[in-house]
C-alpha cells in the first residue's frame, strides 16, 4: 500500500511569532495576518485537490489542540468550502514544548541562560529545554502519529511538529531537520520522502 500524502499547514501568525517568541505550548491566538494565511492555505489546498480531481470525502483532517492550530484548520475548511468544525483533534500534532522558556526570546536567552543556548545550537535534535523536550522526542510522537493513518491527510499542526515529521519520513536527516524553516501561509505536500512547497 503506497503511504499516505500528508498536506501539512503550519498554523497562521501570531503575535508571538512576529515579536520572535517561542511559543511552544502555550495558547496564543492568530493575529490579523494569521487568520488571511489560514483561508489562503485552504485555497491552495482546495485548488491542488481541484486539480488532482481529489474529493475531500477521502481524506481525513485534522490538527493541533492547541488553539492557533485548530483556527487556522477551520478558516482553511472556511475556505474549502466545507463544514469549519468538521475535523479531527490529535494531541500527538501538539507543538515542541519549550518548557520554561516559553515567552522567551533568543535574544533574552543569551543573556539568561547562556550556556544551555550554546548546548542547543551545539546539538539541536537532542537539546532538552528545562521541563521541555527535544525534537528527538517530537519525532517520536510524529512517527507514531504517521504510522496510524489509514489514508491521504489535511494536518494543520506547527514548525516544531512539521520538523519532526521531516526527519520520520527521511525528507531531512535528523541533525538537519530543527534548522528547516516550516513557513506559515504554505502548504507542504508529503509523498513518501518527497516534499513540495505550494505558496
Amino acid at each position: 500500500m503506497p503511504r499516505p500524502t500528508v498536506f501539512y499547514i503550519r498554523h497562521g501568525e501570531t503575535d508571538w511569532n512576529v515579536g520572535g517568541r517561542l511559543q511552544g505550548r502555550h495558547d496564543v491566538p492568530l493575529n490579523a495576518r494569521g487568520r488571511e494565511q489560514a483561508r489562503h492555505c485552504g485555497s491552495l489546498v482546495r485548488d491542488l485537490f481541484d486539480r488532482e480531481g481529489r474529493d475531500t470525502q477521502d481524506v481525513d483532517f485534522v490538527a493541533s489542540p492547541l488553539g492557533r492550530a485548530s483556527e487556522t484548520m477551520r478558516l482553511a475548511r472556511e475556505a474549502m468550502g466545507l463544514d469549519p468544525d468538521a475535523f479531527r483533534i490529535d494531541e500527538r500534532l501538539t507543538e515542541i514544548a519549550f518548557g520554561d522558556w516559553e515567552g522567551c526570546t533568543l535574544a533574552q536567552l543569551r543573556t539568561r541562560d547562556p550556556q544551555r543556548l550554546a548546548a542547543r545550537e551545539h546539538d539541536k535534535w537532542r537539546f532538552l529545554p528545562p521541563n521541555g523536550e527535544s525534537y528527538e522526542m517530537v519525532s517520536v510522537r510524529m512517527r507514531a502519529w504517521y504510522e496510524a493513518l489509514d489514508r491521504d491527510v489535511v494536518a494543520v499542526a506547527h514548525g516544531g511538529t512539521g520538523r519532526g515529521l521531516m526527519a520520520v519520513l527521511g525528507v531531512a536527516k535528523p541533525a538537519a531537520a530543527p534548522l528547516m524553516d516550516v513557513m506559515q501561509g504554505v502548504v507542504y505536500v508529503f509523498e513518501g520522502d518527497r516534499l513540495t512547497r505550494y505558496a
